[in-house]
């Protein structure tokens, strides 16, 4: 008995077979509601991205494009859940810097992201920002580099948490500075904020969205962006590449589907998208959240999705980082 399953991955594998069905198929779709599936609770960057662009494609397409939270383990229950979905373009995620970390993070995943997704469209690269408390005297990169070596095992290193791209992106920058400072992880970016403001930790690599509220207000300065140019939003801010070479860190965000969805389909959505990324409205408002938008093939987001994964596993394997 062929279940629907295996009928879809059969028209997603066999070309002859593919056309004429699967065409009908990304016609009518969506038939009905579409869901997104986000590894975060409701109200975080990442969360405010699917929703900005979920409402657009509901509008667009007709069909609701349906936000569901899967909090935990990292990211890997949500990211397990859609790669185990039927391949039929009605179940999505949000595809995060997690991704492309917890792939040589974690040593027992049920899944291989890299193969097992389907990339559909990438929306932004947006940067972290290294930030250090009023009480670091350093101005710029190169003197934040002379004052930690100054100052061995002085430094504290704040982060949102263990494996997140806020530790590793400082993982990296010690890695290719030779800095040593102390990691101190947080239960997300807003105690190690509060600890930030309170001079307990000296740097932290933040998300843009949860940090820049403070370096506008002048509690917390900018030293640093971890794209590989300037950000519009911090133009007066260098990036950290300028002062160590090859540095770039910012966290890649798309739309995956599972393996063998038909790839009509998934032309259909990538148009949709890069259409609606060229929507001055959406460009401002992406803009607003740290980064511009990206307009790029299914092809093109799939081999930015590898080299993310390759880049992050050198940081992980450099740190000694593992979780069970």
């Amino acid at each position: 008995m062929i279940t629907r399953r295996t009928a879809l991955g059969l028209l997603a594998a066999t070309p002859l077979a593919a056309s004429p069905l699967s065409k009908a198929l990304a016609a009518d779709y969506p038939a009905r509601p579409v869901k997104w599936v986000v590894g975060y609770p409701p109200g975080g960057a990442t969360d405010i991205l699917a929703r900005l662009i979920g409402q657009r494609l509901s509008e667009k397409l007709g069909q609701q494009f349906v936000i569901e939270n899967k909090p935990g383990a990292g990211n890997n229950i949500a990211t397990e859940s859609v790669i185990n979905a039927e391949p039929d373009g009605y179940t999505l995620q949000l595809v995060n810097p997690a991704n492309y970390i917890n792939a040589s993070l974690y040593t027992n995943l049920k899944f291989n992201f890299v193969r097992d997704i389907a990339p559909v469209a990438s929306f932004q690269r947006v940067p972290n920002v290294m930030t250090v408390n009023k009480d670091v005297p350093a101005k710029t990169v190169a003197e934040f580099i002379e004052y930690v070596k100054a100052n061995p095992g002085k430094v504290n290193m704040a982060s949102s948490g263990n494996g997140t791209s806020v530790h590793l992106s400082g993982e990296m920058f010690m890695a290719m500075t030779g800095c040593k400072m102390q990691h101190v992880p947080y239960r997300g970016a807003a105690p190690a904020i509060t600890d930030m403001l309170g001079g307990q930790v000296q740097v932290i690599f933040d998300n843009m969205p949860s940090i820049i509220q403070h370096i506008r207000s002048g509690s917390l300065r900018a030293i640093g962006v971890t794209t590989a140019q300037r950000s519009p939003q911090l133009p007066d801010v260098p990036a950290i590449g300028e002062t160590v070479k090859d540095y770039e860190a910012s966290a890649l965000f798309g739309m995956g589907a599972p393996k063998n969805t038909p790839k009509e389909i998934i032309a259909k959505l990538n148009d949709e998208i890069n259409t609606l990324m060229k929507e001055p409205d959406m460009t401002k408002r992406l803009v607003e959240l740290g980064g511009e938008p990206r307009v790029q093939t299914p092809e093109a987001f799939g081999e930015e999705i590898k080299a993310e994964t390759e880049k992050w596993k050198k940081v992980v394997e450099f740190a000694g980082l593992k979780v069970e």
